[in-house]
């Protein structure tokens, strides 16, 4: 659920760019991935994930689209993060079903010169609820999470970024 209701904080500058990030889980599997993030509006921003995961031999891209802004709860900094996913059914002897759906995301935000670190709160943080009626009740509840000093994040999900120069694609002379 989007915290919209909630104050949010003008673009911060040092946010825009490019960030590049490794992800590992400790397994065979590791990823590539980089952050695009420019200004959308005066308080939101747009953000490209572009992502290469590898599994053994295998190199799979991925690339995502988010609408974002920041916000305050206490005096933690979270990233919003509104995208969308298209899901297909398929039924037998019927065309497939083609729906999109907005999903959320909500992240704490550290920013430290050319690093930044985005800590994903997991899905099943707060397991006396699995929704929300509203972005207050959401907002209340991570307070008093917070409060409490419980880890509400997702530890295969924080991630670290650097920020880099946006590599520029690499034409072949003739």
């Amino acid at each position: 659920m989007p915290l919209e209701p909630w104050p949010v904080e003008s673009i911060d500058t040092n946010m825009l760019g490019y960030w590049y990030g490794i992800i590992k889980d400790g397994s065979d599997y590791f990823g590539i991935e980089a952050l695009e993030i420019t200004r959308q509006t005066d308080s939101s921003y747009s953000i490209i994930r572009y992502g290469k995961s590898v599994k053994g031999d295998i190199i799979l891209p991925d690339t995502a689209y988010f609408t974002g802004y920041t916000s305050y709860i206490e005096q933690q900094r979270f990233m919003n993060i509104v995208g969308s996913v298209v899901i297909t059914t398929q039924r037998r002897n019927k065309s497939p079903e083609v729906k999109t759906e907005k999903i959320y995301y909500l992240a704490a935000l550290e920013m430290n010169h050319d690093t930044m670190i985005v800590k994903t709160i997991i899905e099943n943080f707060s397991p006396s609820r699995k929704g929300f009626k509203n972005p207050e009740e959401l907002k209340l509840t991570l307070i008093d999470l917070i409060g409490q000093k419980k880890n509400i994040f997702d530890d295969l999900y924080s991630l670290s970024y650097h920020k880099i120069q946006k590599p520029q694609p690499f034409v072949k002379p003739f």
